[in-house]
């Protein structure tokens, strides 16, 4: 059996190492168009920031050490231009020599992966303009920064790469602007939970432009006295500029199915090759993996595309097996993301509220602030956690961490639940690890299920932070804030009372009967003891979930968003 495989990162090079696993005796050819393979893509963005030093860390495998191991003929800066499905045949140019040849194959594998989105924009045509996918971008944008020193720069993007580049040209102490179209970073996080992830960047000085586009650039004078050269004048749609040394475009990937359209094969969204779930196409004896073909949401069963590496892989030992003979399926990807962000750690899984809106399901959710291990114990700082049910059933949707330690482990046990479909309730009954350096006795995602049973059962009804400014001020209800008189002088809501929790049985009598009580605190808790006081009074009470500490950091965060230049004003 001879087996072609189209692209040597990720998918392409899991499975072919897998089939050599498989079937010592096949013939395995890996075609692929840059001149490295089985590199570490997600550790790119880290090199250009010196995190990484040496440019070897980047490659897994060369094409001597798959040939060594394995028997696989790896060929690097190969290009694969057509496919012929009826002869069983693929063009391929090599981008050194510039020769075309023809190779055969009994079963072929694409895994060609996405290619950078780069918009038609005025002004694009200078080397300043950089984006980031491969390892020659890599070492082209810090060959540009090692040698131009640039003191400053514009990343168009705030998705995972972009925000990684961002805070590692900052480490290296450029002056860092990111502009992104959406008004958040990182869509898979709610704007609520983005807003986390907005105070950290800013926090380390990075300038966050939401909801602008780039209209356009223009070469300026600026700098040129102190540099000698044009500095780049990025052109935003509200009237306004930025002055910069470099600019990366960072503004997502589409799948790269060209040769996959050409050949015949049936695509879909954004032309994704369309595959089963035993990563076949619609032509036989082709399969295709990774970040160009369309997958199944695992949570809502929806066709999505979903760029990440561990899919990926996952797919390529899935087409490995099954071009083997054997009987391997994939139950779709649920999206499990994680990223540092300077200090911090943001991580997702599942879908947000903003699909679930959009896909109409109807969903509940719950929000809280726990320590990352045991409050007593040296060193342990706080999460804000977000997890997303659908009503009624219980079932995980979504969850979304941010936080400082810890939040890799929490939503790798929250992924894990959903994927083995236990319900939001089970999360109170997990037996997870405990010692105080690392969880308490009741670890965050018990406590998620906590809420959640009390929700089920009737014990907490919860209102969330954009309802609260909403709240009738005619006192028709009753607005409490439960925190301490000092947590209440450093600021408030308007029309919120403020009676600390432990003073409240006492002065209860200073709360009008029959009107609904609606309670904050800082995160939630104190409130929703709160709540459960005034209950066994009578009281019809809501507790503000995630806290006035939410609910602060979505407001400050929104009002920093809106704060906007005078038109022309550049920065410099």
């Amino acid at each position: 059996m001879k087996v072609v495989i189209i692209g040597g990162v990720a998918g392409g090079a899991t499975a072919a190492a897998r089939i050599r696993r498989l079937d010592e005796n096949a013939d395995i050819v890996v075609f692929e168009k840059t001149g490295y393979i089985s590199y570490a893509n997600c550790g790119l963005p880290y090199y250009i920031g010196g995190v990484i030093e040496d440019e070897a860390e980047l490659t897994l495998q060369t094409p001597a050490s798959f040939w060594q191991r394995f028997r696989i003929d790896m060929r690097v800066n190969h290009e694969v231009i057509k496919i012929d499905s009826d002869r069983k045949t693929v063009e391929v140019r090599n981008l050194i020599s510039g020769d075309v040849f023809e190779e055969s194959y009994d079963k072929l594998l694409i895994s060609t992966g996405a290619s950078p989105v780069k918009p038609e924009l005025p002004g694009m045509d200078d080397d300043r303009f950089l984006s980031l996918r491969t390892v020659e971008d890599t070492f082209k944008i810090r060959k540009y920064v090692d040698d131009n020193k640039p003191k400053s720069a514009v990343i168009i993007g705030g998705g995972f790469i972009g925000v990684e580049v961002a805070e590692n040209l900052r480490e290296m102490g450029m002056d860092v602007t990111i502009v992104q179209r959406p008004d958040q970073l990182m869509n898979p996080f709610d704007r609520d939970m983005a807003s986390f992830i907005h105070g950290e960047m800013r926090r380390h000085g990075v300038e966050l432009k939401l909801g602008r586009n780039v209209e356009g650039f223009e070469r300026s004078d600026v700098g040129k006295e102190n540099s000698g050269y044009e500095m780049i004048k990025v052109l935003l749609d509200d009237g306004s500029f930025i002055n910069t040394d470099m600019v990366v475009m960072a503004i997502g990937v589409v799948p790269d199915s060209r040769i996959a359209k050409e050949a015949g094969l049936e695509t879909g969204i954004k032309g994704s090759i369309v595959v089963n779930d035993r990563m076949e196409t619609s032509k036989p004896d082709i399969y295709a993996v990774g970040d160009a073909v369309e997958v199944k949401h695992f949570i809502t069963g929806q066709k999505a595309l979903i760029s990440l590496a561990g899919p990926a892989n996952k797919q390529g030992r899935i087409a490995a097996d099954n071009i083997c003979g054997g009987d391997s399926v994939f139950k779709g990807s649920q999206g499990s993301s994680v990223i540092k962000i300077f200090d911090m750690t943001a991580a997702s899984t599942g879908i947000n509220e903003k699909t679930a809106k959009a896909q109409g399901i109807d969903y509940d959710k719950v929000y809280l602030a726990p320590m990352s291990h045991a409050g007593y114990y040296p060193g342990g700082s706080i999460m804000s956690m977000k997890v997303i049910f659908e009503k009624g059933t219980y079932k995980l949707l979504g969850a979304q961490i941010t936080g400082y330690e810890g939040v890799d482990k929490r939503i790798d046990v929250l992924a894990t639940a959903m994927h083995a479909g236990l319900s939001a309730l089970c999360l109170k009954d997990l037996d997870l690890a405990y010692a105080p350096p690392y969880s308490s006795a009741k670890d965050p995602v018990n406590m998620a299920g906590f809420m959640i049973d009390n929700i089920a059962e009737g014990r907490l009804k919860q209102f969330f932070w954009d309802e609260a400014d909403s709240l009738p001020r005619d006192g028709s209800v009753v607005l409490l804030d439960c925190r301490t008189p000092e947590e209440y002088s450093y600021g408030h809501m308007e029309g919120f009372i403020n009676i600390p929790v432990d003073e409240l049985r006492s002065r209860i009598d200073e709360l009008p009967n029959g009107k609904p009580v609606y309670v904050h605190c800082q995160s939630g808790l104190r409130s929703y003891i709160g709540c459960r006081i005034l209950e066994g009074n009578g009281f019809d009470c809501y507790n503000l979930s995630g806290g006035y500490r939410l609910y602060e950091a979505v407001k400050s965060d929104k009002a920093a968003a809106k704060q906007a230049m005078p038109c022309g004003l550049e920065k410099q």
